[in-house]
């Protein structure tokens, strides 16, 4: 079992009344868990924005399936970096619309990079990536 060390800390009233509505909305049992959860998404995101080891992210992307070679230019992105990418879900969000969404996995740099380039790609009408770190980062805090 994980070693626990009981900290204390100074809030004022209001930003603690505030903390625990967010907290019992979002069901979270206790304030403790509320701020592991908080303290490991910074550490996460600070390790992602400097580059470091491996990351996921999640990256999607709608746009408009009869727009020219659109598909086939995803497509060949997708392939010339097969080894990042992990999985891929194709919906039809309607008659011309489809949603992409991407599960990327490697370098911190090349993830990034790839899930850049994906959003950026010409007919594209609306993204977004979501980034994470792997199972390593994850490890050393549980």
């Amino acid at each position: 079992m994980t070693q626990l060390t009981r900290i204390s800390i100074s809030l004022e009233n209001s930003l603690l009344e505030a903390f625990d509505r967010r907290n019992s909305a979002k069901g979270y049992a206790t304030r403790s868990e509320a701020i592991r959860d908080l303290i490991r998404d910074r550490l996460i995101k600070e390790a992602n924005e400097r580059g470091e080891g491996e990351q996921v992210a999640v990256v999607t992307l709608v746009y408009d399936h009869h727009a020219r070679e659109l598909v086939s230019r995803l497509v060949d992105k997708a392939h010339h970096h097969h080894d990042l990418v992990v999985s891929s879900l194709h919906v039809h969000l309607g008659e011309r619309h489809c949603l992409e969404v991407s599960v990327l996995r490697g370098p911190a740099d090349r993830v990034r990079h790839l899930g850049d380039e994906l959003l950026a790609t010409k007919g594209v009408l609306h993204g977004d990536i979501t980034y994470t770190s792997g199972e390593q980062a994850l490890r050393q805090w549980h």
